[in-house]
């Protein structure tokens, strides 16, 4: 199962892209993570005086130098942000295990708490893709976030799994048996989405989402507390929703991101 497990993990220490090409500021900076290990992060200050600070969970693959450009816009409306890798990604050291990711998410969060130039009191964790389940598992165990918002997080390790083998067509016919064989139950999203009480929590997914099934948000969303929001993009896909600044279907006269600022507003002012 351990084996199985690494399924989810695909870190790299390639370097994707440069923050400065793009006009972005940010420091590079190194804080320690569990047992001693060090962990890596960029540090995105907001331009003009900051409404909160994002904290961003990536993906299962890659390392921030690829993931920061899903977040690297809100500093221009006026929002910190602070994106890191987990242990065995990037720069940061260890080996990536689920408890590895969660236990580095709280240690990234702390990290921010202790800085002298962060309000303590708005922080929002925005995970995406597996960066939403284990933004989900982290935040249940805090009381002290104003926010959550999970973009594309699957329910649960073995369902997930089970979707992917249902679309490989050489596991589509053992896609039960291989995902309840190889990978392991813990740490599931559904089993903590419940914990989150009164934290301000959005869900977006895609209802063409070919990598996690957009169900699983739906059972995400069904299975928190209030106050809770739900996006369904009729034509989204994996992790796009905010990848552009594309209009937003409520609302034509909003983009996604307008929509998406305005409740990263809504749970910093609570």
């Amino acid at each position: 199962m351990a084996r199985g497990d690494g399924f989810f993990f695909h870190p790299s220490q390639r370097i994707y892209d440069d923050p400065h090409e793009h006009g972005l500021t940010f420091q590079s900076v190194f804080f320690e993570g569990e047992a001693g290990r060090r962990l890596h992060g960029w540090f995105f200050p907001a331009i003009g005086d900051a409404q909160g600070t994002i904290i961003h969970c990536h993906g299962n693959a890659g390392n921030i130098t690829g993931h920061y450009r899903f977040v690297g816009w809100l500093p221009k409306r006026g929002w910190n942000v602070f994106c890191f890798d987990y242990g065995g990604f990037g720069q940061s050291s260890g080996k990536p295990t689920r408890e590895v990711a969660i236990t580095d998410t709280h240690s990234a969060i702390d990290y921010i708490k202790a800085r002298d130039d962060i309000d303590g009191r708005r922080l929002i964790l925005f995970g995406q893709s597996l960066g939403g389940a284990v933004a989900i598992v982290a935040a249940a165990d805090r009381d002290d976030l104003a926010g959550l918002a999970a973009e594309g997080a699957f329910a649960s390790y073995q369902e997930e799994a089970r979707f992917v083998c249902h679309h490989t067509w050489w596991l589509w016919g053992v896609a039960g048996i291989a995902s309840k064989t190889f990978i392991s139950s813990g740490y599931d999203p559904i089993e903590m989405v419940g914990r989150l009480g009164r934290l301000a929590k959005l869900f977006i997914c895609g209802r063409s989402d070919g990598i996690v099934d957009y169900r699983h948000t739906l059972a995400l969303h069904e299975a928190a507390q209030q106050p809770k929001e739900l996006w369904v993009l009729e034509d989204g896909s994996h992790t796009d929703a905010l990848i552009d600044d594309e209009p937003d279907s409520q609302d034509p006269s909003k983009t996604r991101r307008d929509r998406f600022t305005q409740f990263l507003q809504r749970a910093a002012s609570r």
